[in-house]
């Protein structure tokens, strides 16, 4: 792994808990509602099967971070998580700084268990707050109030040196001046680091259903846009500058997770739905495991992992992913980066006319970054770049 372009950018482990007491109307995540709770001790020990799979192909490593997300990992026992970590410690080298996130619902009922998760090993959270008023709470199908997301942000407070909350902006009828306004109070309450997503309408949501019916109006384009700009305007302003497109942080308190990811680090997902990138002896695969949780947890106690599909990445397939990841980052790509993985340059022509147009910067050290005028149009910038 040392001899690989992007090792710098550290390795994680992901974890997900594919389990929600309820469906909100916008997810399409690989999330799922059961009648009656689900065997924890059964699928902790298909968590520890996997996890020494993993390990086998990527052995050695040193855990620079964890991230259980889902799903709800809140819905977790604390001793579960720790028994998780346990076996990530038993499988690889965990830094001694490592950053173990767990992403929660800001319920009364979760934030109970917070003391639990930090004695586990977890020493941050990542609550889905959504929103901060009521009314467009219960529209999200959210299940907490915003004084209880509030009160459970309090609550992170007192337990863990880092947290992270995610708000929902371009929601129906969302105005410039109420979602300033929304923003500076959320701030008020955030440390360090805020997740600020656009809605949009994903295929086989509930949401979707209610679109097409015209059931349910977004803003415009234009109008989604005027609320991109308040978000880097308001958050630049009060020192939580964007070091991704949709995430702001105070600087150090990026997520080192998602830095991984975004950095084109490695990183084994664990758990039904989970994608990796692993750097093998065959060269960097990615791994996706079986979706549905019950099925996966019948073939890791049949096979011991779940995984139904790995993929040797070409040159190619391996630069496109590192701009579909980097150019994500205020920091941008490195081209040095990318012509190793790739095998080939980025197209001086492609670039100064991206330069020209507004949409890209050169730094002068060499990267390449995407402006405020280019993220609104990421994908055909990225696109654009590795045609």
């Amino acid at each position: 792994m040392s001899a690989h372009p992007t090792s710098a950018a550290g390795f994680g482990v992901y974890v997900h808990w594919p389990f929600c007491a309820s469906k909100c109307p916008y997810c399409d995540f690989n999330s799922h509602v059961r009648q009656a709770p689900p065997d924890e001790a059964r699928f902790l020990a298909a968590f520890e099967r996997e996890i020494a799979y993993a390990a086998g192909l990527a052995p050695g490593r040193t855990v620079s971070s964890v991230f259980f997300g889902g799903g709800t990992p809140s819905l977790m026992k604390p001793q579960t998580v720790g028994a998780i970590l346990d076996a990530i410690g038993g499988a690889w080298s965990v830094a001694p700084d490592a950053e173990v996130t767990l992403e929660a619902n800001p319920t009364s009922v979760e934030a109970t268990r917070f003391a639990g998760y930090r004695a586990a090993g977890v020493n941050r959270v990542s609550l889905g707050v959504q929103a901060l008023n009521d009314p467009d709470l219960r529209a999200l199908g959210r299940m907490h109030s915003a004084a209880e997301a509030l009160a459970a942000v309090g609550v992170a407070e007192a337990h863990f040196e880092r947290y992270s909350f995610d708000l929902i902006y371009a929601r129906p009828g969302h105005t410039p001046d109420a979602w300033a306004a929304e923003l500076r109070r959320a701030i008020g309450r955030a440390a360090e680091h805020l997740s600020l997503y656009q809605l949009t309408i994903e295929p086989d949501t509930w949401f979707e259903k209610l679109h097409r019916a015209g059931k349910l109006v977004i803003p415009t384009p234009d109008e989604a846009r005027a609320l991109w700009d308040v978000t880097q305007e308001v958050c630049e302003a009060a020192g939580l500058p964007a070091y991704e497109i949709s995430n702001h942080a105070r600087p150090g308190a990026e997520s080192r997770h998602n830095l991984v990811y975004w950095r084109y680090g490695e990183y084994a997902g664990i758990g039904p739905g989970a994608h990796g990138r692993l750097v093998t002896n065959e060269g960097r695969i990615a791994t996706a495991t079986e979706k549905h949780p019950e099925t996966w947890l019948e073939r890791v106690e049949r096979d011991g992992n779940g995984v139904i599909d790995t993929e040797v990445l070409g040159a190619s397939e391996q630069g496109d992913e590192y701009l579909l990841m980097g150019l994500r980052l205020s920091e941008g790509v490195d081209p040095k980066t990318y012509e190793a993985l790739s095998g080939r340059s980025l197209d001086a022509r492609r670039i100064a006319a991206l330069v020209e147009h507004g949409m890209i910067a050169q730094h002068p050290d060499g990267r390449l970054a995407v402006t405020n005028e280019g993220f609104p149009v990421l994908d055909a910038v990225v696109a654009d770049l590795a045609a």
